[in-house]
């Protein structure tokens, strides 16, 4: 809503890796009625136990080795690191996550008013195009700050500060 998208029915498009972000998004497609496109390459799927959950709650989640296919028409488009700390498998991730990188070319098939999304940190060039991380249509920084202030009354709740 801060930035004009509305939830629910809101189309979501996930590039990469089928990693513990993935299954967050995943879950709160469920919880707040929100549509995801999965782009993963083979071998790097999401969690069928995630996708099961959120399509069972009422969330349309389409899978798919194709990132064109989950970039048309989406809302957002969000990805996530290729290797993430302590996998030893870091070239044949970032050799397989190759052509799901976010970049102009996929941006240009959602919507005119699309939004990119990242948890950061990001590796400019490898997941997300420098283009597109710093282009006027990416709201990373936002993001960051808003979890920032998520975790600030998470930590005040566990402090017994919130009610």
């Amino acid at each position: 809503v801060e930035r004009g998208k509305q939830l629910p029915g809101l189309e979501v498009a996930w590039f990469g890796d089928g990693n513990n972000v993935l299954n967050s998004v995943l879950e709160a497609a469920g919880l707040m009625k929100f549509n995801v496109r999965v782009a993963t390459p083979a071998g790097y799927e999401a969690d069928t136990n995630f996708v099961a959950r959120a399509r069972s709650s009422g969330a349309s989640i389409y899978e798919t080795s194709d990132p064109s296919e989950a970039a048309s028409s989406a809302d957002v488009l969000m990805t996530d690191t290729c290797v993430s700390m302590g996998q030893g498998d870091a070239d044949a991730r970032r050799a397989a996550m190759d052509s799901f990188r976010v970049d102009s070319t996929l941006l240009s098939l959602a919507k005119t008013d699309a939004l990119f999304l990242h948890c950061l940190p990001a590796h400019i060039g490898e997941e997300v195009s420098e283009t597109v991380f710093e282009g006027d249509r990416s709201v990373v920084f936002d993001q960051a700050e808003n979890r920032l202030h998520a975790q600030k009354s998470i930590l005040l709740w566990s402090f017994g500060r919130l009610a």
